[in-house]
């Protein structure tokens, strides 16, 4: 199944660091996996598509993750009815920094 999460970044001096886990699958779940990650150019919201068995993996993963850096809402997409195509400008694959 595919999950959206949606981030309230609370403290982004925290949140990023700790996010670049999240990004590289470090320690994840098995079959837990973010596919697309998408931050606000001010850095207080994010969304991203992730896929997983359930949304509580995910949710519970990300929550333990982030921690009190960041508010997290996670919701299964109805993936009969979703659509997708990667924009032109995006990275194919995620960026990790050090």
């Amino acid at each position: 199944m595919y999950v959206i999460v949606h981030h309230h970044i609370k403290n982004p001096e925290t949140a990023f660091p700790r996010g670049q886990r999240l990004i590289s699958g470090d320690g994840a779940p098995d079959g837990v996996k973010v596919l697309q990650f998408y931050p606000s150019q001010d850095m207080a919201l994010v969304t991203c598509l992730w896929e997983a068995d359930s949304v509580a993996l995910v949710q519970d993963w990300v929550d333990s993750v982030l921690g009190d850096a960041s508010e997290n809402r996670s919701y299964a997409v109805a993936a009969e009815q979703a659509f997708a195509e990667r924009p032109l400008g995006l990275a194919a694959a995620p960026v990790l920094t050090a």
